[in-house]
């Protein structure tokens, strides 16, 4: 009766403060407490009308995304059009191959690194693509294996493991008819690789690990290995990459004069300056420049030196004698060009492979790619500026 009357008391309190809205007329107090506590529009909180937290978030996300990659879209199309009008060119025929060379006339660099150097790309080449929305209108996740963390890479496994399915059984229907062939043609898979991790991120639009990502590789070897992986060459060449093909050069034969000397052509290249130069064996160290005596040619020891060094490299000295035609560039520029072209006759006839990388491995047969920085608007030179006044 006590415990009545204070639950009767409470309601009272809540009603006469306004807690509450006022209680509909009813016998059972706490009939009348329930429907209180109750929504006022129970249609807005049934399931099916109401979209999940977790739909709202994604559908905002996606919304950011698509919106930040308008904005960049907007922004490209309106710095290609600047940099058209800076060339000189149609904005309307402005490629992105000509995007790439005015940034490389306007903004010259001289780093070698070609990731280092700045650049201008489509939005959609350098952020990485958002997944769709993974739920339905009634909140139910799309795909059938969401609750897997990475629903893109098992179902790409699944599909992979059906391909080796099909291999599987196809030899087993041969075995079965005794019409099993035991020189079946496997798959050329020469000049080529594998898929890296993160190509293969980018194909499933979700993150994977080392240890999924060996699991998908050995799945694929599996199926390259059956005898009948000819059936399912097309599906494992989606996961192959070509390998660009690097020919050995062949070592060519030496010529010989009329006088029964050998000799061999090369031509060297620095900055500006271009050098033809020809090796003759069984000479006496004697070097020509332009029909001048480099010793004369060059007065700098430095760049003497510099000649000399591919044969003091594979201990030749004095056994060639060079002549040299060159032109462009300073004394520094030429020597070293000089100094390529003779170290590529020298690879070519008169040294052993494992000589030969050596001589790569000591940068002799590599151009030089660095080249003379150009001036800057504006500035006195490449990097310098003129001197700042006061008045």
């Amino acid at each position: 009766m006590a415990a009545t009357m204070r639950r009767f008391v409470l309601l009272y309190w809540r009603r006469k403060t306004g807690f509450f809205p006022a209680l509909p007329a009813s016998t059972n107090p706490m009939v009348q407490h329930s429907r209180c506590c109750s929504s006022a529009n129970p249609d807005e909180s049934s399931p099916i009308n109401q979209k999940s937290a977790i739909m709202a978030a994604a559908e905002e996300r996606r919304k950011k995304f698509d919106t930040l990659i308008q904005s960049e879209r907007e922004a490209y199309e309106r710095g290609k059009r600047h940099l058209a009008n800076m060339m000189g060119e149609d904005p309307a025929t402005f490629t992105q191959a000509d995007v790439d060379r005015a940034l490389a006339y306007l903004l010259p660099s001289g780093i070698t690194d070609k990731r280092a150097r700045p650049v201008m790309k489509p939005p959609e080449e350098y952020y990485p693509p958002m997944k769709a929305g993974q739920h339905g209108p009634d909140g139910r996740p799309l795909h059938f294996l969401f609750y897997t963390r990475n629903p893109q890479y098992y179902e790409l496994m699944h599909n992979t493991y059906s391909e080796l399915l099909k291999v599987v059984h196809i030899e087993r229907r041969k075995i079965a008819a005794g019409i099993l062939e035991s020189d079946m043609e496997a798959i050329d898979l020469a000049r080529s690789e594998w898929i890296n991790k993160d190509e293969l991120e980018q194909r499933c639009i979700e993150g994977i690990s080392e240890e999924q990502y060996s699991r998908f590789l050995a799945l694929l070897e599996r199926i390259t290995q059956q005898p009948y992986a000819k059936e399912a060459e097309e599906y494992v060449w989606q996961f192959r990459n070509k390998m660009q093909a690097i020919s050995k050069r062949e070592k060519q034969p030496i010529q010989y004069d009329e006088s029964g000397r050998g000799f061999a052509f090369g031509k060297g290249m620095k900055k500006s300056a271009r050098a033809s130069v020809i090796i003759r064996d069984q000479g006496s160290g004697k070097v020509v420049v332009n029909n001048t005596s480099f010793v004369k040619f060059f007065p700098e020891l430095q760049n003497r030196v510099q000649i000399l060094f591919p044969f003091n490299f594979v201990n030749m000295v004095n056994r060639f004698d060079v002549e040299a035609t060159v032109e462009g560039g300073g004394h520094t520029g030429q020597a070293t060009a000089i100094r390529h072209g003779i170290s590529l006759a020298l690879s070519n006839h008169f040294v052993d492979e494992h000589t030969v990388e050596q001589m790569r491995q000591a940068g002799l047969l590599t151009r030089d790619p660095r080249i003379r920085e150009r001036k800057k608007p504006g500035r006195k030179g490449a990097r310098a500026k003129f001197p700042w006044k006061a008045r």
